[in-house]
């Protein structure tokens, strides 16, 4: 069954024609990568229009896919391109706007103190929209989504310095603009890796 292929064998089927093997690829990893996109551009109509970009890519590129990477690192490659191009687009536009719908927090949903943990998703994401946008990808791949440093610097096409420069450079700001989140009464003394760094709910480290 097309659900029990490899996502190199789906792409290679796709690209020698096969209908439906790219609908089967875009059902496994459709979540995921909306929520980076949506994590990235920190606009529900941006990731949404990104995304749709990236898979437009996917669908005209798969047969230049050579199996160096990793299909999800490839796939991440070109959704987080797609979102810095749009990004670059709207430098007229602000950058801060947060997502008025809950389809990106599907697997953070959590029955208990589930109101809690919607502010606290809603304060990282407006924490993350306040980076500059290659501090907010790095960030969003290596604490968010859990990716090595060496993945993210393949995914992005950067030196695994410059991620590492990155992070920390984000990670900073993140401390101060979320040490409430990991000691409401403390002012100060956050920990260097930061908050996002530090605890976890669900699937994001927050």
């Amino acid at each position: 069954m097309s659900e029990e292929r490899s996502d190199a064998d789906l792409l290679a089927a796709h690209a020698a024609g096969e209908a439906g093997a790219l609908a089967v690829l875009v059902q496994r990893h459709q979540d995921r990568l909306w929520a980076v996109a949506l994590r990235t551009t920190s606009d529900p109509e941006e990731a949404a229009d990104a995304l749709q970009d990236a898979w437009i890519s996917v669908l005209r590129n798969a047969g230049t896919f050579r199996g160096d990477a990793a299909v999800t690192t490839w796939l991440h490659r070109i959704v987080v391109n797609a979102c810095l191009d749009r990004i670059r687009r709207r430098t007229s536009r602000p950058t801060t706007q947060l997502p008025d719908d809950t389809d990106g927090f599907r697997s953070l949903a959590d029955p208990i103190d589930r109101h809690e943990q919607r502010i606290e998703h809603l304060e990282i994401e407006a924490a993350l929209a306040l980076l500059p946008p290659d501090q907010r990808a790095a960030i969003v791949l290596v604490d968010v989504e859990g990716w090595s440093v060496e993945a993210a610097a393949e995914v992005l096409g950067v030196p695994v310095g410059t991620i590492k420069s990155r992070c920390h450079r984000a990670r900073a700001k993140l401390a101060i603009q979320l040490a409430h989140l990991r000691n409401p009464d403390a002012t100060g003394n956050v920990p260097p890796g930061g908050v996002i760094s530090q605890q976890r709910t669900g699937e994001v480290q927050l």
